[in-house]
């Protein structure tokens, strides 16, 4: 394992152990909302505190963008995006769907990625060039390559609902060709389970860089594709993505445009 994933799961390990010890005593957390339908809890800041920590401790010259914390030297070459609890609704509900999610970039190009599922104890991993992992084991995205076979997983743009009749347009058309659309409420994880091949597909709108870094680098590295919606590349900025097994790409990309 590199050097610098290493210290990653390190970091991911940490942070999953303070979010499953307060996932037992729920109701004394202090919830704050950011903004509409966005919350955030101690345990949020506790859990990135302590993958900062670990990650400085071991590169103190690197840079940082969290989710709850913002950019710390967003201009060095090497730079941590970081969600230390993706799903952080869920979580406060008791629904185990969520993880912790890092990803580094290098001169702005992805170079590492962890996303840790702490209920499932299931770590997810990938270094560019080396392919993606799960606990150690090698994995690849699914072989379907029809879309009337495909489960497609997404998010519901809950943030930001000026861009809900687009989505509901995008819905309704993967809903009517598919097999099955799941919307579990985790980015960084629905795209984990597109690269070991539990989902086909997974698109999403109204995302931040921290939701899709790891999970994108993971997708590829397993053998996908992933694009903003455009084809493009900048889906880390725009936050609209499209992330399929490759087979399905093209024509996921197609329903997503689709107007009836």
């Amino acid at each position: 394992m590199h050097p610098m994933l290493n210290t990653a799961v390190k970091a991911a390990r940490k942070a999953g152990s303070i979010i499953t010890r307060a996932s037992f005593d729920l109701d004394k957390l202090t919830v704050r909302t950011k903004r509409q339908n966005d919350f955030v809890s101690e345990v949020d800041h506790a859990a990135e505190d302590a993958i900062i920590s670990t990650l400085k401790a071991a590169y103190p010259d690197h840079g940082f963008l969290g989710e709850e914390s913002g950019y710390h030297d967003r201009d060095a070459e090497y730079l941590w995006i970081i969600d230390p609890l993706d799903g952080t609704t869920n979580f406060l509900h008791g629904v185990p769907q969520y993880c912790v999610s890092i990803g580094l970039q290098q001169k702005g190009v992805l170079q590492q990625a962890v996303v840790f599922d702490p209920n499932r104890n299931e770590l997810f991993t990938a270094t560019k060039g080396v392919g993606a992992y799960l606990n150690d084991r090698r994995i690849r995205v699914s072989r379907t390559d029809k879309i009337g076979d495909a489960l497609v997983g997404t998010g519901f743009p809950f943030r930001e609902q000026v861009n809900l009749d687009e989505y509901l347009r995008m819905l309704k058309n993967v809903m009517k060709t598919c097999s099955g659309v799941r919307r579990p409420g985790a980015a960084a994880l629905d795209l984990a389970w597109v690269a070991c091949g539990r989902m086909d597909a997974f698109w999403e709108i109204g995302l931040s860089a921290w939701d899709m870094a790891a999970g994108a680098l993971l997708v590829r590295e397993a053998g996908g594709l992933v694009a903003d919606l455009e084809g493009g590349e900048k889906f880390l900025d725009n936050g609209r993505i499209l992330a399929t097994n490759g087979k399905l790409f093209s024509t996921t990309l197609k329903l997503l445009h689709e107007r009836t």
